[in-house]
Parts: C-alpha cells; sequence; structure tokens
C-alpha cells in the first residue's frame, strides 16, 4: 500500500515572498516535497529567485520566477498574472519577505527618539505593507477556488517587544493583527491565516562556519537567553509553514506560532 503524505498540499499552487536564500529557499523546496501544482518564487534578486525555482524543477516540481519587490504593488498584481497563466493560480501564500527591505539589515543601534525617521518607511513598507499587497493580490485567487493558506512570517519583537527594534517591531506586530483579522474575512472560503513568529535564525552556512560563529561570546550571550541553546535554523521555518500549509492544519487559523527555541512563551 502506498504511504500516504500526511502533509498534503493537495495540489495548489504555491508562491513564497523572499525565497531566493535561507528560510525562504527552504520553504519553497518543501513545499515542493508535499503534492504541490507549482511553485512561484520571489525574490528581488531575479538570479536568486531564478536559481531556487532551478532547484523546484529539479524535484519534478513545475516553478516561476517572479522577482519584485513586496512594496510594489502594480509589481505583484502582474507576477499574479504571469503565475496564473503559467502555474495555475496560487492559493497558498507565504509572506517571507522582510527585515530592513530589499537592500538592508537590521542593526539595532540608536534608541526610537534618537533614530531618523526617514529610517520608519523602510521596515513598514517591507514588514507590513509587504503583507497587505501581496494579501491584497493573492486573496482574490482564494476566493474563487474557495479554498487556500496564507502564512506570514513575524518576529518575536513583535509580540514581546525589543529594545532599539522599535519601529521594525511594531510592523511585525502590525501584521500579526492583520494577519488575525483577514482570518476572520476568509474562514467562510475555506482559506485559513497564520503567522509563524521568530527569534534568532542563522544564515544558511556550512558548518564549520556555523560552529565558529556559535564559539563566539556574542554567540553564548545570545544562546544563553533560549532553552533550546542554537540558532533557528532554515528548516525549522520550513517545517512549521509546510503544515500550516496543508490539509492537516485546515482546521487552524487566525493563530501565531512562536518557532524561537523557547526564548519567549505563547502569548
Amino acid at each position: 500500500m502506498e504511504a500516504r503524505d500526511f502533509i498534503d498540499l493537495g495540489g495548489q499552487v504555491a508562491i513564497v515572498t523572499g525565497a531566493g536564500q535561507n528560510a525562504g529557499r527552504a520553504t519553497a523546496l518543501e513545499l515542493a516535497r508535499h503534492n504541490t501544482g507549482g511553485i512561484a518564487v520571489n525574490d528581488f534578486v531575479a538570479e536568486r529567485a531564478e536559481a531556487v525555482a532551478e532547484e523546484v524543477r529539479a524535484l519534478g516540481v513545475p516553478a516561476l520566477a517572479v522577482p519584485f519587490d513586496v512594496g510594489d504593488l502594480d509589481a505583484i498584481r502582474a507576477a499574479n498574472a504571469a503565475i496564473s497563466a503559467q502555474l495555475g493560480p496560487a492559493t497558498i501564500l507565504v509572506n517571507n519577505a522582510g527585515m530592513a527591505g530589499p537592500n538592508a539589515s537590521i542593526r539595532p543601534s540608536q534608541t526610537f527618539w534618537e533614530e531618523d525617521p526617514a529610517n520608519w518607511e523602510r521596515y513598514l513598507r517591507t514588514n507590513l505593507y509587504g503583507v497587505y499587497n501581496c494579501c491584497y493580490a493573492f486573496i482574490p485567487n482564494m476566493v474563487e477556488a474557495r479554498r487556500g493558506r496564507i502564512v506570514t512570517i513575524v518576529s518575536d519583537s513583535g509580540r514581546i517587544g525589543e529594545p532599539k527594534l522599535a519601529v521594525y517591531a511594531s510592523a511585525k506586530a502590525g501584521a500579526q493583527g492583520f494577519v488575525r483579522s483577514i482570518a476572520k474575512e476568509l474562514g467562510r472560503y475555506n482559506a485559513t491565516c497564520n503567522a509563524v513568529s521568530l527569534s534568532a535564525l542563522m544564515p544558511d552556512m556550512p558548518e564549520e562556519q556555523l560552529a565558529e560563529v556559535m564559539q563566539s561570546d556574542h554567540a553564548k550571550t545570545m544562546m544563553s537567553r533560549y532553552t533550546i541553546r542554537r540558532y533557528g535554523k532554515s528548516s525549522d521555518v520550513a517545517g512549521l509553514v509546510t503544515f500550516l500549509c496543508s490539509n492537516a492544519a485546515e482546521w487552524i487559523t487566525g493563530q501565531t506560532y512562536p518557532l524561537n527555541g523557547g526564548y519567549a512563551p505563547s502569548m
């Protein structure tokens, strides 16, 4: 008898934003292993998106690279049309793009009242408005199909607060609130909407390089705050997101799941 895949995505087409590397890449590949009809791989860098799309195709799943900035609604609408034409309408949306936008990383250094207000927009554009834009573009596919999954990657900084990350944290907290409201609007269409809240995630790197990082005083200090004393892995994110996108999670919606090695309890 053929083994049944508990994590079955029911042949749906998925789009993963920010999927050109790290957790987004791992998520796109994991989704591809569980009966998807196709994967749209988004990244701001076209070459990264295409490289991951090629990895998906190597797994025997149709894939399309769709490079765009999640802050650009018109570009997202164009991508939605291209995905529908080449793969079919996307009814799984993973809002993974985040941090400080496509060309910047988060470097906490100043208290809120000391920072330049010009910096606020880059956090809000990607982490809050980017989620709005992608949901606005792709939810109509779910309504028409009367099924769908949305999983949004948020942050423990938005759940519990972190110093010198106030605007980023508020954008992620806003995305969590948005998830809960959209879940209530989508329930009648058999579509779910959940969030995964991350703490420190280590970018993918060779094991020897990771071992060196973990021996640093900075890493040891950070890990002392975690029950499971390591950084998060891309595979940790991919596993939980794929479950929430699957048929096994059809009665789970409006929730935020901390994925943080015990850094902070669920609230």
